[in-house]
């Protein structure tokens, strides 16, 4: 039936995989995205260079399957979520540059609503937080005085809307319920856009795309979007939803945490829309066919995880390449007491504080490179740990493997003190690329490469299993300096 390929426009590059009906990777390319920080706490990316990525990596990949005689069933598209875009629904010419999930600008407005009493309606209406880690202020922003007209030929959305636009040449204007969730602007429970919440932030319901399901046929490839006319395009889902189901984490009580730039803990939760839970996100896991039933997930959310092992390369020059903190940190036998909270962008959950600022404590006349390069690791598995225990106790569930993807996976270090820390199996898949393999799978469905949801769990395997290998006294005595550490770094850029 031929490969699946999958475009995943990520934060940091763009990333076309082939899929074969076995689940195993057939092919990839890969360009890098350049990001662009206008003002501090400011990030920003060019939808051209978006889709000049999108072109060139399916070009580059089309190449080379066609020189192996391998044909393309589908395209599926998964994407960094929150990150908003507006651009002319004629011309397809952007408005603005796109506004980075990572971007901060819009704290203070996310204050003043909380400050005006408008978080119970959105957290009983969408399952998130006021902050500005979410599309709606970011579009808000763009559409103030002196910004994008909101004229009729306006169309906003997220990245996948953009990319799907760029691959139908225009002809769709497309979201799925995963990406639409994540805005604070989609009702859960409706399973619609909100009127209200529209009207509060000042986004045109007409400028927004149409939801449809996660796999079903939106259209078909269009000249120059790097494949050839007429491919479906038949999946669309959030990054760390697409994770989830790449993962197989197909029944209520399964659990993923991608390490990223940022890190993301995803619990399948089931088909009933679950109740607010502190500290966490409420959000659409995916939905399988037109009129069908939405699966929900727990969500946390830590903002930075490999952005700081990026940090030690290029803000402090100890790493020549992010590959050597794994060697750089088994230098040493522990941190030597150093704790980093690396809060770059502010915390995410279970805190949900933008104020706060990265520290490092702890620091002594002995400390080197080894122990920030291990303590950098640490954080990274001290924040899972409050995640996954936060999701535990509000979805009353007891969480008894971890499944664990991205590209920090491959350090096996960072694995073990995760599985010492969480107290149970931490399991890496063979195949780690698993957001892209959650958007083939989701694509592949719509088009029959996959028959079932039972197909693509006997599609994925294991590669290896992180044990615990201390009690969980010794686990504890570091995750209390961690919790001591994160207390100091809170509120760090607020109002005096």
């Amino acid at each position: 039936m031929g490969v699946v390929v999958a475009v995943d426009a990520g934060t940091t590059g763009v990333r076309a995989v082939a899929v074969d009906q076995q689940g195993r990777l057939a092919g990839w390319s890969y360009r890098e995205l350049p990001q662009h920080f206008p003002r501090p706490g400011w990030v920003e990316h060019d939808p051209d260079q978006i889709a000049a990525a999108v072109t060139a990596t399916l070009a580059e990949l089309h190449a080379a399957l066609e020189a192996a005689g391998t044909t393309i069933a589908a395209v599926g598209v998964t994407n960094q979520r929150e990150t908003a875009l507006a651009w002319d629904r004629r011309s397809g010419r952007p408005r603005h540059r796109a506004v980075v999930w990572q971007d901060r600008r819009t704290a203070a407005r996310c204050d003043e609503l909380v400050e005006a009493g408008r978080l119970p309606l959105v957290r009983e209406a969408t399952g998130l937080v006021l902050d500005p880690y979410f599309t709606a202020t970011k579009l808000e922003w763009m559409l103030g005085p002196g910004g994008v007209e909101a004229d009729a030929d306006l169309a906003v959305g997220t990245v996948d809307t953009w990319v799907v636009r760029h691959l139908t040449g225009g002809a769709a204007h497309v979201t799925d319920p995963s990406n639409a969730s994540r805005t604070l602007l989609y009702d859960l429970r409706t399973g619609a856009w909100s009127p209200e919440l529209c009207e509060l932030f000042g986004v045109p319901m007409a400028a927004l795309a149409e939801v449809r399901p996660s796999s079903c046929r939106y259209g078909v490839t269009a000249e120059g979007c790097g494949l050839p006319a007429g491919i479906p395009v038949s999946g669309i889902a959030g990054d760390q939803q697409a994770a989830l189901f790449g993962q197989a984490c197909l029944a209520p009580g399964m659990v993923k945490h991608t390490y990223g730039t940022g890190g993301f803990t995803l619990l399948h939760v089931g088909e009933a829309r679950p109740p607010v839970a502190d500290g966490l996100l409420t959000t659409v896991a995916w939905q399988l066919a037109e009129g069908g039933p939405t699966t929900y997930a727990y969500e946390g959310a830590v903002f930075v995880m490999g952005a700081a092992v990026q940090w030690l390369r290029d803000g402090l020059g100890i790493l020549t390449s992010s590959g050597e903190v794994e060697a750089l940190a088994r230098s040493v036998p522990d941190s030597a007491g150093v704790v980093i909270v690396p809060a770059l962008t502010g915390l995410g959950s279970p805190w949900w504080d933008p104020w706060a600022r990265g520290t490092v404590l702890g620091l002594t006349r002995g400390v080197g490179r080894g122990h920030l390069a291990r303590a950098v690791l640490e954080a990274m598995a001290f924040s899972t740990r409050d995640v996954v225990e936060a999701m535990a106790r509000s979805a009353q569930r007891e969480v008894l493997e971890l499944r664990v993807d991205g590209g920090a996976a491959a350090n096996d270090l960072l694995l073990q003190l995760q599985a010492d820390q969480l107290q149970v199996p931490v399991v890496r898949p063979l195949v780690t690329e698993t957001t892209a393999l959650g958007a083939a799978f989701l694509a592949g469905l719509a088009e029959g490469v996959w028959r079932s949801t039972d197909e693509v769990a006997r599609a994925w395997a294991e590669e290896r299993t992180f044990r615990p290998e201390v009690t969980p006294g010794v686990a504890a005595e570091p995750h209390q300096r961690w919790l001591r550490a994160v207390e100091r770094s809170r509120s760090w850029a607020g109002p005096a």
